[in-house]
């Protein structure tokens, strides 16, 4: 049976705050435990008005001890940011607090502008990342080749169990670096839909088996909104494109109501990018997002896919997951 994640970004709504955005989290992550989903993945963005989830590794452990049967984690931690080694001791708190529910996912995007990226760690650079990733495998599982510098280090705490490694990304360049390393790898489709499919096939066809994963993992994150009738999930997801067409041309803001995005008056260039991401949306009502979404799940060869939803009304996001819970038979969790 396709299994279903969830991403979520802590979206701010205008009219709200950051931290009705934080309980909005912890809420929704405790619906989506109950509703049968297999793991909830929380993001990490940088000086974004909208998005209030700057440190997963935080929100990680408040979801995690409200939950008891998902698993948790991030989607993902910029690693060009940070020490491999704090990243692999932080996760490894985690994992030591709640043993083999943990995953961590990594991701080569900033999160941010450059600006913000240079204040997060003044060093890094893209041309660092694989050997961030390499010294992150290395410090997780205690496998740092002899004659590396910190061989003699280890991340404490150690354990029987480690973190699930995932690489995400929107490229043919994650892909290459999870096949490598031997890590799950999860294409964002909800950010770019173009040559997803094939990178995804790409990566398990040159995966090399790890000591920890002994096949390719792969999954697609999608946005979703599902709702009673199509024309109210259509109706809902005209918050998120005024959203991305305020993102793309430079005025990053909270989250619109429907009504801000009903009277918004679009140029001919923004209604190009609110076409663009329509075209990597699903809407619609609970059978026909099925539908597609086993389509997009068997075009990817996916395990899993990962349902990104974001609505201004947070009762309309919880809505939209139990629908989807209900139409795919996901175990719901006795009272």
């Amino acid at each position: 049976m396709l299994r279903l994640g969830v991403l979520d970004q802590s979206p701010v709504r205008s009219g709200g705050g950051v931290a009705d955005a934080i309980h909005e989290t912890l809420d929704l992550a405790e619906a989506c435990d109950r509703l049968g989903y297999h793991r909830y993945w929380l993001a990490e963005h940088h000086s974004t008005p909208g998005l209030a989830g700057s440190s997963p590794e935080v929100l990680i452990g408040q979801v995690a001890a409200r939950t008891s049967r998902i698993r948790v984690g991030s989607g993902g931690v910029m690693l060009q940011h940070y020490s491999p080694l704090k990243v692999a001791e932080s996760f490894r708190v985690l994992e030591t607090l709640f043993p083999g529910r943990v995953d961590l996912g990594i991701g080569r995007a900033p999160g941010s502008d450059q600006l913000t990226a240079r204040a997060l760690r003044d060093d890094g650079s893209a041309e660092y990342f694989p050997q961030q990733v390499a010294d992150l495998v290395g410090f997780l599982h205690g496998t740092l080749p002899e004659g590396h510098p910190y061989a003699r280090v280890l991340a404490m705490p150690t354990g029987p169990t480690a973190p699930e490694m995932w690489m995400l990304g929107s490229s043919d360049q994650s892909a290459a670096l999870a096949a490598h390393f031997g890590t799950g790898f999860s294409f964002a489709h909800f950010i770019n839909q173009e040559g997803g499919a094939e990178v995804t096939r790409a990566y398990r066809a040159q995966f090399r088996p790890s000591t920890w994963l002994d096949a390719p993992r792969a999954s697609a994150a999608v946005f979703v909104v599902c709702a009673d009738t199509e024309a109210e999930a259509r109706r809902l997801a005209k918050s998120r494109e005024l959203f991305i067409v305020r993102l793309y041309t430079g005025r990053p803001g909270r989250y619109p109501s429907i009504e801000e995005a009903e009277s918004y008056p679009y140029t001919e260039r923004e209604l190009a990018i609110l076409r663009h991401a329509q075209g990597r949306t699903v809407a619609g009502a609970p059978e026909q997002v099925r539908e597609r979404l086993e389509a997009l799940a068997a075009e990817y060869e996916a395990d899993e896919l990962i349902i990104v939803t974001i609505t201004h009304d947070p009762k309309a996001r919880r809505r939209s997951y139990e629908l989807l819970a209900k139409v795919f038979g996901l175990e719901e969790a006795s009272p």
